[in-house]
């Protein structure tokens, strides 16, 4: 079976076996990964318009206890300068959010102990107060039932938690031993059953990967059906165990969204940081593979250079309004329109969410 084929099959049963999967990341080509594309951007279309959704992300915390391999921020780089935003700081960027029309606010952290689960719910409650017609997401790791729990019960809506990789050995050379991918694909499930809009995914690119590997990725994107997904291209930084490794293919990392596209119709799907910091067409790129959401940084701009989890992240130069003025102006040259509004997966949509 040829890959057009294969694209085609993927299309009509939003499924593939394991081995066309590996077959398709084995040999695909350039016309592949175009084809793939415009299947991709027609379905979004379809299901969304022209429409691109804005969030605000607020990186409130540099500080881990992780040691992975790839993370510029792990808890072993010791050239690091460590900060953390206080609840009046976040919300400051929450304020400054709004006024420029933001309706959700990703809040993401390394995984800082010092927030504990009541600093956590009284930072929600304090934003879902001032802010009650915005969607809150969170991006803060692994963490207990109960800790996910007591965090949507004070007004969080979302949650992304990277799978990074579905295949077990791989997992493991990427993150030191005290990390389970049994644990991680645990959290998923457990956010989901909790009633979060949940966002997985992976890094495209990443040492070790093999087409094998990005094959399992697409199975559990197509077993768990998430309401997100973040998938972009590996970048190394330079106090990591993998900073002499060459950095994820762009043009695999778009195969990849295009394909989770026409696999999961209604996922809403970033064009992500990495793949602007990779090209600098990369985020419109993205966008014309299939992508519907950008996430523009509100950090406060003396810290954004203290968040990098790879080299040369985009974007740390430019205030939260020049972010989201240039990521306009390269959305609608491409003919979309970024627009107001939570932008909640299709399963998660109510009447009052301004869509």
């Amino acid at each position: 079976m040829k890959n057009r084929e294969r694209i085609d099959r993927l299309n009509a049963e939003k499924q593939l076996p394991h081995g066309d999967w590996a077959a398709l990341f084995s040999d695909w080509d350039e016309d592949d990964r175009a084809y793939a594309a415009e299947l991709a951007r027609g379905i979004t279309t379809e299901r969304f318009g022209n429409r691109v959704y804005f969030r605000g992300i607020i990186e409130f915390s540099n500080i881990c206890k992780n040691d992975c391999y790839y993370c510029g921020i792990r808890k072993s780089n010791r050239s690091q300068t460590r900060y953390r935003l206080s609840e009046e700081e976040v919300l400051l960027c929450c304020r400054e959010g709004y006024r420029l029309g933001y309706r959700t606010f990703v809040l993401q952290s390394g995984e800082d102990p010092w927030w504990t689960d009541e600093r956590m719910t009284d930072l929600i409650a304090a934003i879902r107060a001032s802010y009650p017609d915005c969607a809150i997401t969170l991006s803060i790791g692994e963490r207990s039932r109960e800790s996910y729990q007591a965090m949507y019960d004070a007004g969080a809506n979302r949650y992304l938690l990277r799978h990074e990789t579905a295949d077990e050995a791989h997992y493991g050379r990427l993150h030191p031993a005290e990390m389970s991918f049994a644990h991680r694909i645990d959290c998923l499930w457990t956010l989901r059953e909790i009633g979060y809009q949940v966002g997985c995914g992976m890094m495209v690119g990443t040492p070790h990967q093999t087409p094998e590997t990005l094959a399992k990725d697409m199975e559990l994107l197509t077993a768990f059906r998430p309401a997100m997904a973040g998938i972009g291209p590996f970048l190394p930084h330079g106090c990591t165990p993998f900073r002499d490794c060459a950095a994820g293919s762009v043009p695999l990392s778009l195969l990849c969204l295009s394909l989770t596209r026409i696999l999961l119709p209604d996922v809403l799907l970033p064009s992500t940081t990495a793949l602007g910091t990779a090209s600098s067409e990369g985020r419109i790129q993205g966008i014309l593979a299939g992508c519907n959401v950008v996430m523009p940084n509100l950090s406060p701009q003396n810290v954004r250079k203290s968040y990098m989890l790879y080299d040369n992240k985009a974007g740390t130069e430019l205030s939260a309004a020049e972010g989201l003025a240039l990521l306009k102006n390269q959305v609608e040259s491409v003919g979309r329109e970024i627009v107001v509004g939570r932008g909640d997966h299709k399963a998660f949509r109510k009447d009052q969410c301004n869509d």
